[in-house]
């Protein structure tokens, strides 16, 4: 069996964002650096209704809080107690230099640090050569969600 089928990571690209910065925090630390960035890249980019936005798993998630050599905030990404990872955001500029991946690869060792053995999300359908890439396994049919493309995916950790 290939290590991609059995939820491995292939080698990701490197973090190509000098003096990036991720911390791990509740959603009253993190609730207003992080909306600017969701707001830009789901309401505005890809036309999610900013009623939906927000939810009700966000005081209950761990938050990462990417921010760039400068402190600005670049990127984003939430952990449910459950394992289920979302809200994941990168700003353009930021996007294809390993930002992402190392907000994801951040969430993921969060989701150690607190015992669980595996981690799932609902991945944009272009987005998921990126989580292929970090050791995720799709399952069960495409789907959508607020009107875009999706498919669960799991990683064993």
């Amino acid at each position: 069996m290939s290590p991609l089928r059995e939820g491995r990571a292939q080698v990701p690209p490197p973090v190509c964002a000098p003096g990036l910065r991720i911390e791990i925090a509740d959603w009253e630390t993190a609730a207003a650096p992080v909306m600017p960035v969701r707001m830009t890249v789901f309401v505005h980019e890809q036309g999610v209704p900013e009623e939906i936005e927000r939810d009700a798993f966000d005081p209950l998630s761990r938050h990462a809080i990417a921010r760039d050599g400068t402190g600005a905030v670049v990127a984003t990404g939430r952990l449910l107690p459950d394992g289920h990872i979302g809200r994941m955001a990168v700003l353009a500029p930021m996007r294809g230099k390993g930002v992402g991946g190392a907000v994801l690869e951040a969430l993921v060792a969060e989701a150690v640090r607190r015992g669980l053995c595996e981690v799932a999300l609902n991945a944009q359908v272009h987005a998921l050569d990126f989580y292929r890439c970090h050791g995720f396994v799709e399952h069960g049919a495409v789907f959508m969600e607020a009107g875009i493309a999706h498919r669960a995916m799991h990683r064993r950790i």
